[in-house]
């Protein structure tokens, strides 16, 4: 799952960020209203965790924005400890949650994981496809009942191909998704490929069938069809 954290305090923003990481999260950031601005115009994220209050520019207009342009994007809004109207108007726009300064890093992590559930996993804790059974929670994938053996990125990659099944991905999509926009920019993604056919033989190997489908000239596409 990626997420784009827009917090002005630096010390905050790397706490948050470098917490994240370590949770499983491929995590960016945005010190700034116009850097948030520039990520939002170029990446798509799962969830966004926006400071409202922002030197140079209101992280309630970055909400209204992601919400126009993305509207499957979860949003999670941090806010002052007295500032309840913002959080009122944050939620009318369309916020998922809000969070208050202080917070426990803890709390926010189970507030992004709550909104995840909400808005890609509909609400459940298992998805399901076919005979594959993924725990979000427990990072943990299971064939026919049979445990799979995934390295992160592996693990990574189905997720990303089980929430967004039957749409056609391109390479450097998926690149950005699973390493962010600090992944190596050659044209040629072959670390896409090695992922991919490593998920794709332990998927096999568990008993289970090949759903990854190459579209030539696009990149790639997981169906049951």
């Amino acid at each position: 799952m990626k997420i784009l954290v827009i917090e002005d305090e630096l010390g905050l923003l790397e706490t948050i960020t470098s917490f994240l990481k370590e949770e499983g999260f491929v995590c960016e950031k945005a010190a700034s209203y116009f850097v948030a601005e520039d990520k939002l115009a170029a990446f798509v994220y799962d969830i966004v965790v926006i400071d409202i209050n922002l030197p140079d520019g209101s992280g309630l207009s970055l909400l209204e924005k992601i919400k126009k342009q993305h509207p499957e994007t979860g949003t999670l809004i941090v806010s002052a400890k007295n500032s309840l109207d913002d959080k009122i108007k944050g939620l009318d726009l369309g916020a998922d949650d809000y969070i208050t300064k202080p917070f426990h890093l803890s709390e926010l992590n189970s507030r992004i994981r709550a909104v995840l559930r909400r808005r890609k996993f509909q609400g459940s804790q298992v998805l399901d496809f076919q005979e594959i059974r993924l725990f979000p929670e427990e990072r943990a994938v299971y064939i026919n009942d049979n445990l799979l053996n995934l390295t992160s990125k592996e693990y990574e990659l189905l997720l990303f191909f089980i929430t967004n099944k039957e749409r056609v991905h391109t390479r450097q999509s998926i690149a950005e998704h699973l390493w962010g926009d600090y992944m190596d920019t050659a044209d040629r993604f072959d670390f896409v490929y090695t992922h991919l056919n490593n998920l794709r033989k332990k998927i096999k190997s568990a008993g289970g069938s090949d759903y990854i489908s190459s579209v030539y000239g696009i990149g790639y596409k997981f169906s049951s069809q």
